[in-house]
């Protein structure tokens, strides 16, 4: 399959960028990703994944 520009990005409560997981092109399939939270706070953080047209953002709580 044909290559895309995927981009994964982490966000706090206020819209800025805590983390860019993923920048880059990337065929079709699977994929896992990981980033270390040990440096942020308890709270309500926001992931966006974006594959060519496709864009989802989700909320993620994080707890320590």
């Amino acid at each position: 399959s044909n290559q895309v520009n995927v981009k994964l990005v982490i966000y706090d409560i206020l819209g800025r960028v805590i983390k860019v997981i993923v920048n880059g092109e990337l065929k079709g399939g699977p994929y896992e990703a990981s980033f270390n939270a040990a440096s942020l706070s308890s709270g309500i953080y926001y992931y966006k994944l974006t594959a060519s047209d496709f864009t989802k953002a989700m909320k993620m709580i994080l707890i320590k």
